[in-house]
């Protein structure tokens, strides 16, 4: 072809398509979206990649790092529109192209910073959006901690927005899931910033516990049939138990996030549930809270997606890591858990590979032995970072 038939050519690259490496190619991107794709030297008037890694743009379910913009020390809130656009141009320059925003749907009785702030936060993301002011395509994640008294009321003011992709179903009760050893669960709240003492945990977890007994059992139904309503995905969170997998399975989970047991994921697997593992449990090598090591789960078969959780800059190194840690995974299927996988599981099938007709959400990714960079960012065929 020539290079005057597309409105960007990008040349001598190492192309990760969904299924292999191609170690010279070349990517045509017209409209917005991949219009052709080649081996070997690139058209005349192409953009020179210099031999780096040419990825799909990373898609990301589950970040709840927005927080951190928002509230960057406690009791201290800021522009929510100007965070948007701070922690957006963080996830551009980490490769992340499409985003599920996840916004904690619920109220706590004498809880700050973030808790009960999901419609303010959703507000900022569209009005960034609506502005021109976002580089990364921006969806929400529907956060419910089933126990709380007003979550259903809360996730019913979100569920119905067009940007909805995802909502999950979480329970942080002490002493089950992620948490079933209580004194983890109070190190967690003593280590987090403005830390609580036992004394005040000790009434936090009884006004749980109590919590969980009045409302888990109705809000769980009433937040799946919402979901089912709205057609939005369900994930599941923290599942640790064969009771929590059958639960899942009877709920309809398409996604499981974090589960914390070689017994749990393998059940979800079986299933045909899709797990998420954090890409920062890939790069320390292990879980912060002690659970199931993701490589652990890579090493079974039993990993799907990755997310960066709480560092942005973990999707790409997680990836990236990947076969290094585990060697049977190949590099175009540790490029999957973070690009087409995640794209399908919330019916984002337009992107997430580097396929003709896909769109030209794309990376320029220059490694350098055990550390990478994103060199550029292309969303839609435009060059946002």
């Amino acid at each position: 072809m020539s290079a005057n038939m597309s409105d960007i050519v990008i040349g001598n690259a190492r192309l990760v398509l969904a299924d292999r490496v191609v170690e010279q190619g070349w990517v045509a991107i017209a409209g917005g979206r991949i219009a052709e794709l080649g081996e070997g030297a690139a058209p005349a008037g192409s953009l020179d990649a210099g031999g780096d890694l040419l990825m799909p743009g990373l898609v990301e379910l589950h970040t709840d790092h927005l927080e951190a913009h928002f509230v960057p020390r406690p009791k201290v809130y800021w522009d929510p529109v100007a965070a948007v656009i701070s922690y957006d141009g963080q996830l551009a320059t980490a490769g992340i192209t499409t985003v599920l925003d996840s916004l904690r749907v619920w109220s706590e009785e004498g809880a700050e910073g973030v808790d009960g702030q999901a419609n303010v936060l959703a507000e900022a993301i569209a009005t960034a959006r609506d502005g021109g002011l976002l580089r990364s395509d921006h969806f929400l994640h529907l956060r419910c901690e089933v126990p709380m008294p007003t979550v259903v009321e809360e996730a019913r003011q979100l569920a119905g927005r067009p940007d909805v992709r995802l909502m999950s179903l979480m329970d942080h009760t002490p002493g089950q899931r992620q948490f079933r050893d209580e004194g983890k669960l109070r190190d967690y709240y003593r280590g987090k910033s403005g830390g609580k003492t036992d004394a005040e945990l000790d009434v936090m977890f009884a006004r749980r516990f109590a919590y969980q007994q009045a409302y888990a059992a109705p809000n769980m139904r009433d937040i799946i049939a919402l979901a089912k309503t709205h057609d939005v995905p369900l994930a599941s969170h923290d599942d640790t138990t064969e009771e929590n997998v059958a639960d899942a399975i009877k709920d309809g989970i398409a996604v499981a996030e974090f589960p914390t047991t070689m017994e749990a994921a393998r059940g979800l697997h079986q299933a045909g549930i899709s797990i998420l593992m954090g890409a920062p449990n890939v790069v320390r090598g292990g879980s912060h809270s002690g659970n199931i090591a993701a490589v652990d789960l890579a090493r079974e078969g039993l990993l799907d997606i990755l997310s960066s959780d709480y560092v942005p800059s973990s999707l790409l190194m997680g990836a990236l890591q990947l076969p290094q840690r585990v060697p049977s995974i190949e590099l175009a299927a540790a490029v999957r858990t973070v690009t087409k996988t995640p794209a399908d599981a919330v019916g984002l099938h337009d992107r997430g590979e580097i396929a003709v007709g896909k769109r030209a959400d794309l990376i320029r990714v220059h490694v350098a032995g055990q550390l990478s960079v994103v060199r550029s960012v292309w969303r839609e065929g435009l060059r946002v970072a």
